[in-house]
C-alpha cells in the first residue's frame, strides 16, 4: 500500500460519477443481494452492498458522506432482509466512514490494496453485526472465524472485479 504524503493527498481529487450511477448502483446491489441468495444459497457469502459502499466511500474520500452512504445502503438492505432495521446501517456506516478515511491517505486504485481493504472491511462489517446482535440486542447469532475469513476472501475478489467495472463509469474531467 502506497502511503501518500501531504502534498500528494491535496492533489487527489474525488472521483465523480453521473448521478444515475451513484443512485442506481447501490439500488441494484441491494436488490441483487436480496434476490440472489433466495435462488442460490452460495450467494449469501457475497455482500454487494458492502462492496458498493466501500467503493463509493473510497472514491469520494469524504468520511461523512461515506458514513451517510453506508447508513442509507445498510438500512435499505435491512428493509429487505431478516435483520432488525438498523444493524446493517450501523455496520455499513462504520465501513463507509473508515473506507473514506483510508481513501484519503492511501492509494486505493491498486488491485492489491483493494483486495486487502475489502478483506478487512468485510471482516469488520461481519464482526460489527455480530457484536450488535449479540451484545446490544441479546439475540442468538453464531460467528465462525473460518466462515468469515472465507466470506472476506470471496468479497475481496468480487470487489476487485466490481471496482474495475465501476472505474469505467467514472466521469472524465
Amino acid at each position: 500500500m502506497a502511503l501518500l504524503d501531504h502534498n500528494t493527498r491535496e492533489e487527489i481529487r474525488q472521483h465523480r460519477f453521473h448521478p444515475a450511477v451513484f443512485i442506481l448502483t447501490p439500488i441494484f446491489a441491494i436488490l441483487l443481494q436480496a434476490y440472489l441468495p433466495l435462488r442460490h444459497a452460495s450467494f449469501t457469502l457475497v455482500d454487494l452492498p458492502l462492496c458498493v459502499t466501500v467503493y463509493f466511500a473510497v472514491s469520494r474520500r469524504n468520511p461523512v458522506s461515506g458514513a451517510l452512504l453506508g447508513t442509507g445502503i445498510g438500512i435499505a438492505q435491512d428493509a429487505l432482509t431478516h435483520f432488525p432495521l438498523g444493524i446493517q446501517g450501523i455496520s455499513k456506516a462504520m465501513a463507509g466512514y473508515l473506507a473514506a478515511s483510508v481513501g484519503a491517505r492511501i492509494d486505493v486504485d491498486n488491485p492489491g490494496t483493494r483486495i486487502l481493504m475489502m478483506f478487512f472491511f468485510t471482516l469488520l462489517d461481519s464482526l460489527l453485526r455480530f457484536l450488535i446482535v449479540r451484545l446490544l440486542l441479546n439475540l442468538p447469532m453464531e460467528w465462525f472465524l473460518g466462515h468469515e475469513l472465507l466470506r472476506a476472501a470471496i468479497n475481496a475478489l468480487v470487489a476487485v472485479i466490481l471496482f474495475t467495472f465501476l472505474d469505467r463509469l467514472r466521469q472524465r474531467e
